[in-house]
């Protein structure tokens, strides 16, 4: 077969690429969560973009042409009898093959449920919680009796609630936002609407609140080493009015360090759904487009994406490990997708990465390493890969399961974040596959020197795994909570292995309660498990907000 010419830093294209039919797969959106007696979440008009958006499923990809080549590829330490839905990934390269359909990456399936992860053994001794509880100013919010309520009941080997806040809001219509969690120190921050709330991680009572002029907007969950962030709110009150406006917030004091507004780069630029990332002491603001960086310390401007002139110019710029890149359009007639590695304090570009034509980053796994999500929306081809600090690509992830893409997008203004429910650490990708109807996903590591399948750890009968974060050889793990079991909090070795239990939350009246979260921020810190709302329906009456677990 003779190959095309290849796009731009791309190296030569493998043949023999095989391709297993897939079902069409189904739009954006993912099956929601139970009904829960304790806060109903909002069930009229659809929630506003907001950073951090979660991902819905992939791309549909139709059948493989007739006669296609098999190639099957295999998943350490998890025999299969059968497949049924496969979806075999193909280097960008590889989907520019003339007379080929490439079907991006993966395929799932044995035709049975996955089982359950076995936990093996005790939580290790350095997850002892710690933290210092504060002075009760009885804020009236109602913990004690609850805790008790919602432990009781426990069975052996269960540990517990340790505290519960609700929420009573009378707001508007559509309810209100409730994004941004941050754990800092002895301190949970959580965002509600127009304010933020520090409370004590080990009783949940509250150390301080800030409260803003309007609503807030757009939040990142990166912080300073000092323990600051940057949260965007509105305006004004009114139904127009735009995410303009940055508070740069102490998470550790609940102090203002500076407020200011975000400055217009040009006529139409809009600040519907803004993203922000921070890197060192540089914060981006990236909108409709358009993208600005200040520093955290002053609110000095430092550049714009306006300024990069002709050729190719950032839409956003994204941050992660101390590292900054950009997502830029460029002026030709294709309307090409680049990827540039970006000085954080310049702007100026260091590499750049050419998509092929008609391909677009949809999601963002790691910006160091850099993995992307490239994907066609006409022709529904997919790929993700693994770019270099050269700019080119060095890697093409391929396996089994149905992953979704998109995640990190804010809507029809995009500006992309980095995916929540991704992790990368020490040369592995960290994938959660997205479940079928009553069905159970896995855990998927991917090698990112080679793009292959390490192992994979299955969730169990209708089940759900969360990637929470990774460090020190370990993946930690949510497993979420059903109507009549508690959630859990597992460890899963780097190099694969049995699962080890370090949190079983408990059954009871608290499975409801857990398992009613839709869509929530979650996070794991010195052995405290942190589930908190993103959307309150803001009615008046007492809603659930922050949920917090441990021995």
């Amino acid at each position: 077969m003779t190959e095309p010419p290849q796009p731009p830093n791309q190296p030569p294209t493998p043949s023999g690429y095989g391709h297993l039919p897939g079902p069409p797969q189904p739009g954006y959106g993912y099956p929601q969560q139970g009904q829960n007696p304790y806060a109903q979440q909002p069930s009229g008009p659809p929630q506003p973009p907001t950073v951090q958006q979660q991902p819905g499923p992939g791309y549909g990809f139709p059948p493989p042409p007739p006669g296609a080549p098999t190639m099957a590829t295999g998943a350490a330490g998890a025999p299969r009898k059968k497949k049924t839905t496969l979806l075999i990934a193909a280097s960008v390269a590889a989907v520019l093959v003339a007379g080929t359909v490439a079907y991006v990456g993966f395929f799932r399936g044995d035709g049975k449920d996955p089982q359950p992860p076995v936990a093996q053994g005790s939580p290790p001794a350095d997850a002892k919680p710690s933290g210092s509880p504060s002075v009760d100013k009885g804020d009236g919010s109602g913990n004690g009796a609850a805790e008790a309520d919602l432990n009781s009941g426990r069975k052996q080997g269960e540990d517990k609630v340790l505290w519960l806040k609700t929420a009573r809001i009378d707001g508007p219509g559509m309810g209100v936002e409730a994004t941004g969690q941050w754990v800092v120190g002895d301190t949970v921050v959580k965002g509600v609407w127009k304010s933020l709330t520090g409370y004590a991680v080990t009783d949940g009572k509250e150390k301080w609140t800030l409260p803003f002029p309007a609503a807030i907007c757009a939040v990142t969950p990166q912080t300073t080493a000092e323990g600051k962030t940057v949260v965007m709110y509105r305006d004004g009150e009114s139904d127009s009015a735009s995410c303009t406006q940055m508070r740069v917030v102490d998470l550790k004091t609940g102090k203002e360090v500076w407020s200011k507004e975000v400055p217009k780069e040009q006529l139409f630029d809009i600040f519907t759904s803004p993203t922000v990332a921070i890197t060192g002491d540089t914060v981006a603001i990236s909108r409709g487009g358009t993208a600005s960086a200040f520093k955290v310390g002053t609110g000095d401007k430092l550049f714009a994406s306006t300024q990069a002139g002709e050729g190719c110019k950032p839409d956003s710029y994204v941050t992660g490990n101390n590292k900054m890149i950009a997502l830029a359009t460029c002026l030709d007639e294709d309307k090409t997708a680049e990827v540039q590695g970006t000085d954080p304090v310049s702007g100026k570009k260091t590499w750049t990465f050419r998509a092929p034509k008609g391909f677009k980053v949809t999601s963002i796994y790691s910006v160091d390493p850099l993995v992307v999500d490239l994907g066609n929306e006409t022709s529904k081809e997919r790929s993700i890969i693994v770019i270099g600090p050269d700019g080119k690509r060095s890697a093409t992830v391929t396996g089994e399961g149905k992953f979704a893409t998109g995640c990190g997008d804010t809507g029809i203004f995009r500006s992309l974040s980095t995916c929540s429910k991704s992790v990368v650490d020490a040369g592995t990708l960290y994938l959660p596959t997205s479940p079928g109807a009553g069905q159970g996903n896995e855990i998927v590591a991917f090698d990112l020197a080679g793009g292959k399948v390490k192992w994979r750890t299955p969730a169990g009968d209708k089940r759900t795994l969360t990637p929470v974060k990774a460090a020190g050889g370990q993946l930690i793990v949510y497993r979420k909570a059903e109507e009549d079991k508690g959630g859990e909090i597992l460890s899963i070795p780097a190099a694969g292995g049995a699962p080890t239990a370090l949190l079983r939350h408990p059954s009871g009246p608290a499975a409801p309660v857990e398992s009613s979260f839709r869509t929530p921020e979650v996070d794991y810190v010195d052995g405290r498990f942190f589930l908190s709302s993103t959307r309150l329906t803001a009615k008046g009456t007492d809603e659930k907000l922050l949920m917090v677990f441990g021995k």
